[in-house]
C-alpha cells in the first residue's frame, strides 16, 4: 500500500456491545400531484424541536435535496427497539409534512419524478460534492436506509467487512426498491445501486487485510484529495470509525416499519455473528473482487430471482433458496439478540414479494399510472 511513510492513525473508538443505529431517509409527496415536493424546510420550521434528544442532537435532518428528511435513531441493544423509536419518530414527522400538504414516501427511487426538478440543499459539503461530481452528482434522486452495528476492535473491521460481502446480494435482493425512473421501467430490482455507484467514491469496498492497510488508504486518499473527511468515503458498506461501527449502506429505501424491522435484524445477526466467528480464530470465506461486483450487478437486475455466486470456487445458486439457509444458520443469534420475531418476517418479504416486485404490480393494475405506484408506497409507510 502506498503512503505508509508519515502516515498519520484512524483512531477506533469502538463499542464495547454490538449496539443498533439506523438511518432512515423519507422523500416528500405533493398530496395531490404525488410528485416530489421541495418542501424539507418547511417540514423543519414545523417540526421545530419537537425531534430532538435530551442533549440536542436532532433525530431528523437535512439531506442532500430539498425533497427528502432522513431519520436518525439513538443507540439501542435490539431491531426491536430501534425500529419502534424511528417509528414513533415518523409519526411526529408525518403530522408536520400534513400541515405543510404533503405526505411521506420510501423507496429507493421515485416512480416519475425528474431530477432536473430538484433542489439541492446549500451546505459546503454539498455545495462540494455538487461542484466536482456535475451531472452524476445532481443525478442523484435516490433514497436508502443506512444500518451501523458496533464493533470492538479495529482489526476486527476489515475480516468482518471482507466476508460481509458474500451476503450482499440478499440484502440488496430482499430490500430492491427502485425498478422505475423518470417515468419508465428500468427493468433492474435496484436502479438506485447502479446510480449510486456513479459517483467517484462511492460503491462497493476495497477488501483490506487489516487495520493498517486502510489506514494507508485514508492517507492516500487525504493526500491527493479525494476526500478531506471519511463521510466523504461513500462505500456500500464502510468502516465509521467515529462511532466504532460498521455502516451497512447496501440497502434501499425501505417502504414499511414492518419490513425494516426484519432488514435490521438480518443486518444485525450478520454482523455478530461474523465477529463471534472471527473472535473464534476461524478462517473467514471470502469472495473475489470480480464476483462481488458480479454478485452487485445480478442482484440489482435480478432481485429475488438472482442466481448468485456463493463462494470463491464460483458456486451458484438462487438467491432467496442461500438466503432462506442463511437464516437458519442465523436463528441462534437472533435469539440472543432478541430479534426472532423480526428476523422471521424475512420469508413473509419473499412471500408478498420485495418492493419492487409489489410496485410493478400496482403499475401493471394501474395500466401503466405511477400515480397509484407513489399511493401505494405512502400506504404502505402508513401502516
Amino acid at each position: 500500500m502506498g503512503g505508509a511513510a508519515g502516515r498519520a492513525t484512524v483512531p477506533w473508538n469502538g463499542s464495547p456491545r454490538p449496539t443498533l443505529g439506523v438511518e432512515w431517509e423519507l422523500a416528500l409527496v405533493d398530496k395531490q400531484t404525488r410528485n416530489l415536493s421541495n418542501t424539507a424546510a418547511a417540514v423543519f420550521d414545523t417540526l421545530g424541536d419537537d425531534l430532538r434528544s435530551p442533549d440536542g442532537t436532532p433525530h431528523v435532518t437535512k439531506e442532500l435535496l430539498k425533497n427528502t428528511v432522513e431519520i436518525v435513531s439513538g443507540v439501542h441493544e435490539t431491531a426491536g427497539e430501534v425500529v419502534d423509536e424511528l417509528h414513533t419518530a415518523m409519526g411526529t414527522v408525518r403530522a408536520a409534512a400534513d400541515r405543510v400538504g404533503v405526505d411521506l414516501f420510501c423507496a429507493g427511487t421515485h416512480p416519475f419524478a425528474q431530477w432536473s426538478t430538484q433542489q439541492l440543499t446549500r451546505s459546503e459539503h454539498y455545495d462540494e460534492l455538487i461542484s466536482r461530481t456535475q451531472w452524476w452528482g445532481r443525478q442523484m434522486l435516490i433514497w436508502g436506509v443506512h444500518v451501523h452495528v458496533g464493533v470492538s476492535h479495529p482489526e476486527k473491521v476489515f475480516p468482518i467487512l471482507n466476508t460481509l460481502l458474500l451476503s450482499y446480494p440478499h440484502l440488496l435482493a430482499v430490500s430492491a426498491s427502485s425498478p422505475m425512473w423518470a417515468g419508465i421501467d428500468t427493468g433492474y430490482a435496484s436502479n438506485r445501486a447502479l446510480m449510486f455507484q456513479q459517483l467517484p467514491t462511492a460503491g462497493l469496498p476495497f477488501q483490506f487485510d487489516n487495520w493498517s492497510q486502510f489506514e494507508s488508504f485514508v492517507h492516500d486518499q487525504r493526500k491527493t484529495g479525494v476526500f478531506e473527511q471519511l463521510g466523504g468515503m461513500h462505500w456500500d458498506i464502510r468502516p465509521a470509525p467515529r462511532w466504532g461501527t460498521i455502516e451497512v449502506r447496501v440497502c434501499d429505501g425501505i417502504p414499511s416499519s414492518f419490513e425494516l424491522s426484519a432488514i435490521v435484524a438480518l443486518i444485525h445477526c450478520l454482523i455478530v455473528d461474523l465477529d463471534r466467528r472471527v473472535e473464534a480464530g476461524e478462517t473467514m470465506p471470502t469472495l473475489p473482487p470480480w464476483h462481488v461486483q458480479e454478485n452487485k450487478w445480478r442482484a440489482a437486475r435480478y432481485g429475488l430471482d438472482a442466481i448468485i455466486i456463493t463462494d470463491a470456487d464460483s458456486n451458484e445458486r438462487l438467491v432467496t433458496d442461500d438466503l432462506l439457509d442463511l437464516l437458519d444458520r442465523l436463528g441462534p443469534t437472533a435469539k440472543q439478540l432478541r430479534c426472532e420475531t423480526e428476523l422471521a418476517r424475512i420469508p413473509v418479504i419473499l412471500e408478498r414479494g420485495a418492493s419492487y416486485q409489489r410496485q410493478r404490480r400496482v403499475a401493471a393494475g394501474a395500466q401503466g399510472d405511477l400515480v397509484a405506484v407513489v399511493d401505494a408506497l405512502v400506504r404502505e409507510l402508513n401502516s
